[in-house]
């Protein structure tokens, strides 16, 4: 049902979408004045993502129209990465972005019948996705054209509606930047933090205020507490499976954020545990990835078993797990460079527990890790106002951009 003074239409006769240049390879460079924008610097849901180390900058001769102006609007036509089909997003600076390839520069032809700062929310919106999804080519890589991106069906409000309803959904989007700043300006501090506690630059006060002093102590990983690597029951034995064990795999720790992890993907019968070189470890123990994706890890909240690209650290009572957690985090490059393999890379048990790090006493680790929790929980808070932010824009956004929702326009809803 179309609402009231709405039309439903294409785009066909409102706009007009310009293919990017195939700028030459042989100019692209880490550093430079001009950066090449690609479908990577497009957010799924819409807006300018910093590549920062990816960035690929420009050195050649930039043919003219090429040269981006500050909100410009351009629509990703080729799938770099899954849901990014079809996402908008506004040039963030002057005469620096430069056109590329596979890029679609949106131009208006009808500025009295549709504002572009809607044009951008109904390119990023769900139902003008799912047709430009629908409509693409390529078995691979899915692709669009321009006449398709303007073949798209959508609700069009008149243009003072337009203008109100992308009012409205900027400051959303002005709170989740704000939220995005908060999260990358707190990551950074916590890097800092980690750096200067975990090399013992920076001391932290005592319980009594006073500033802990002394050496740190050399220890090798196998005085942190017992070392146990895990296994795999036989896969074609049913018995094995199913049943109320959890078996942590690489996979369970990397698509996790928090420090702990508390359930797995896949359970095993004690059957199964009795069957393989698997070991149970008990709650707060450190499970550390070192096959594949070496130096990933977490906590178990609970008793668990990993298969056998692990090894496991369950503290003795001189070493505080948490602590040990950041100390490895922080030095995962150096678990990396011992790792060998040529079909994969694996750090080996013997490797690990004879690798040394410098360590406080107990009391110490537990302040740094008090720290540094609380640095990763300010963190956590930050991301999690982020989500509830971006699912409430989105809530926003199917109301307002199907007219199920109307806003004020000139004192009258309408």
């Amino acid at each position: 049902m179309v609402p009231n003074g709405w039309e439903k239409t294409d785009l066909n006769h409102l706009i007009n979408i310009k293919h990017g240049f195939a700028f030459k390879s042989e100019y692209f460079r880490e550093t430079g004045e001009y950066i090449l924008l690609t479908p990577g610097s497009f957010y799924e849901k819409g807006g300018f993502k910093d590549q920062k180390d990816k960035t690929k900058y420009y050195i050649g001769e930039i043919p003219d129209s090429y040269l981006l102006s500050k909100n410009d609007l351009l629509v990703a036509m080729t799938e770099q990465a899954s849901g990014l089909l079809g996402s908008a997003l506004f040039v963030p600076e002057q005469n620096i972005y430069l056109h590329n390839q596979r890029l679609g520069k949106v131009e208006i032809k009808a500025k009295e019948l549709i504002d572009l700062n809607f044009l951008y929310l109904t390119f990023n919106s769900p139902l003008a996705r799912k047709q430009i999804s629908e409509q693409s080519t390529g078995t691979k890589v899915k692709h669009t054209s321009p006449d398709k991106l303007k073949s798209i069906i959508c609700l069009l409000p008149p243009l003072l509606e337009q203008q109100k309803i992308a009012k409205i959904l900027s400051a959303w989007d002005k709170a989740i930047s704000t939220t995005e700043r908060l999260i990358e300006n707190s990551t950074q501090q916590k890097k800092a933090l980690m750096q200067q506690l975990l090399t013992g630059k920076k001391r932290l006060l005592d319980e009594s205020g006073k500033r802990f002093e002394g050496e740190w102590e050399e220890r090798a990983v196998s005085s942190l507490g017992k070392i146990y690597s895990g296994g795999t029951p036989s896969t074609s034995n049913t018995e094995y499976w199913d049943g109320d064990i959890n078996w942590i795999t690489p996979t369970d720790i990397t698509k996790q954020d928090s420090r702990y992890i508390n359930s797995s993907l896949r359970k095993i019968t004690l059957e199964g545990l009795e069957s393989s070189s698997a070991k149970l470890v008990p709650a707060g123990s450190l499970l550390i990835c070192t096959r594949a994706t070496i130096g990933a890890m977490a906590i178990t909240s609970h008793e668990m078993c990993t298969n056998q690209g692990f090894k496991n650290i369950v503290p003795n009572s001189k070493n505080n797990i948490e602590f040990v957690y950041y100390l490895l985090t922080y030095n995962k490059h150096r678990m990396i460079s011992k790792a060998s393999g040529s079909t994969f890379l694996e750090l080996s048990k013997t490797s690990f527990e004879s690798m040394k790090f410098k360590t406080p006493l107990l009391k110490e680790q537990q302040k740094i890790a008090t720290v540094l929790t609380s640095a990763d929980k300010e963190i956590e808070l930050l991301e999690q106002q982020l989500a509830d932010l971006q699912q409430e824009k989105k809530a926003l956004m199917q109301q307002l951009l199907t007219g199920k929702k109307r806003v004020v326009v000139d004192g009258e809803v309408a």
